[in-house]
């Protein structure tokens, strides 16, 4: 069941990016370089994907919607499995827990075509007829 608007879940990208690149400072375990790293770079990467992903709040947009979907699955998975893959969940694995499984699940539950507003305005494609 897809119930999250593309437009938000971009939105909810902006804020999530940023807030797991600064998990490690704001958890306290910045001093587990595998743990504060892992979650870093998930943290960029949702960020770039989120900027070239053609949807309402994508500033690029060159990756489909359908593809961002996937990727977010994908990486969800990493994320939530990387305490364990990596060998830090003896000293922390919450936050990537919840980061990960947090990305599973927007990524089952948003719609995989940004709204018919957006693509009947958007320059570089023909209107929906």
């Amino acid at each position: 069941m897809r119930f999250i608007p593309t437009r938000f879940h971009g939105i909810l990208d902006y804020v999530v990016g940023l807030l797991m690149i600064a998990s490690p400072w704001l958890f306290g375990f910045a001093d587990n370089a595998y743990a504060t790293w892992t979650i870093v770079i998930a943290g960029v990467l949702a960020l770039i994907q989120t900027v070239f992903t053609d949807f309402e709040v994508g500033i690029i947009k060159k990756i489909p919607m359908q593809s961002h979907l996937m990727v977010d699955f994908g990486l969800g998975v990493i994320l939530a499995l990387s305490p364990w893959m990596f060998g830090f969940a003896d000293y922390v694995y919450t936050p990537h827990v919840i980061f990960g499984v947090f990305s599973i699940l927007a990524s089952l539950t948003t719609h995989r075509v940004p709204s018919r507003s957006y693509r009947t305005t958007t320059a570089h494609e023909e209107p929906l007829r």
